[in-house]
């Protein structure tokens, strides 16, 4: 069944989330000093383009500059990010065959706030 989902997904939201994520990447890999926003945004692009079957896990490791960083991502584009899950979620849940949807899109609201720290890993 989550194979069937996630086809649905990358055809219906799935490939354009996960191309956007990509090239937010690579901009922000331009430069040294915001590399670590880059590799979030790959591991989002991972993550958007095959959501089920799969969970987001926090690194307790981690540490100051960890949340330094999520709170400089959260002020420059991650309450957006988030905001824009959350409206297209809501914009999908309308559709019987579309609330699966929008609960994946609701799952990646976490994510989009608080990118780093974060582990994508497949469900048990």
């Amino acid at each position: 069944m989550t194979t069937l989902l996630n086809i649905v997904w990358v055809v219906l939201a799935g490939i354009w989330l996960a191309i956007a994520y990509f090239f937010a990447g690579i901009v922000y890999c331009i430069f040294i000093v915001t590399i670590p926003f880059g590799i979030a945004s790959f591991r989002l692009a991972g993550y958007v383009i095959w959501p089920f079957g799969r969970t987001v896990e926090r690194d307790p490791s981690s540490g100051v500059f960890t949340l330094l960083g999520n709170i400089l991502w959260f002020v420059f584009g991650g309450l957006a990010t988030a905001l824009t899950h959350l409206i297209t979620g809501l914009l999908q849940a309308i559709t019987i065959i579309g609330i699966p949807l929008a609960i994946a899109n609701w799952k990646m609201v976490p994510l989009a706030l608080w990118p780093l720290g974060a582990r994508i890993v497949d469900k048990p």
